[in-house]
């Protein structure tokens, strides 16, 4: 198989979209796509370790680095910060891997702004408001206040999907996952990616 020029994949979706589930699966079936791990000021979750789901930091650090220009991309989401830095992109991209990001409609758009990195972005759409209001109250993770907030934002973010290269509909998990894969194997084969094959 040729080896293409390494690219970012680049995925938002609403909480509650089943966008963690579907990015685990896509690393077990594709070889070469590493995971930048964002910086956080969230607290953390039941199961999640530093350093492999976020790098968990307090809000002096994370601004401390966001002034220091260390971010490629960083938001404020839910109350909480989020950011990208150059360095996880580059240090993956260096060892020839495609890089999943998993970002913020506010994260692609200041990625997009920012004109540095080859990507593509998808983002991963529920069914519908009502089931993504069931999907997170059985996740059990948030308060009643919380989700509330997480489906008025659901309602915003849905209206940014048409910037976006792809969007899928994550109705059925297998399907969602199938669509998915078809995309990466495509964007991997792009004659723009592959020029240096021919030449």
């Amino acid at each position: 198989m040729s080896k293409h020029k390494p690219f970012l994949l680049v995925f938002s979706a609403p909480s509650g979209c089943g966008k963690t589930t579907l990015l685990n699966k896509l690393r077990e079936k594709f070889p070469g796509i590493g995971f930048s791990v964002s910086h956080t000021t969230r607290p953390r979750r039941r199961g999640e370790v530093d350093g492999v789901d976020y790098h968990f930091v307090d809000q002096d650090k994370f601004k401390q680095m966001r002034d220091a220009g260390l971010f490629v991309e960083s938001a404020t989401v839910h109350l909480n910060s989020y950011g990208t830095t150059f360095a996880a992109i580059d240090t993956l991209l260096a060892a020839g891997n495609d890089v999943i990001l998993d970002i913020d409609v506010q994260g692609m758009r200041r990625l997009q702004a920012a004109n540095h990195y080859d990507f593509v972005s998808i983002f991963i759409m529920p069914p519908g408001l009502d089931e993504l209001s069931s999907r997170l109250r059985l996740r059990d993770t948030d308060s009643e206040q919380v989700i509330k907030q997480r489906l008025a934002n659901a309602v915003a973010e849905i209206k940014a999907a048409p910037l976006y290269d792809y969007n899928v509909v994550n109705d059925d998990l297998e399907n969602a996952f199938t669509e998915l894969s078809a995309i990466i194997t495509a964007e991997r084969l792009r004659t723009s990616r592959n020029i240096e094959n021919f030449s």
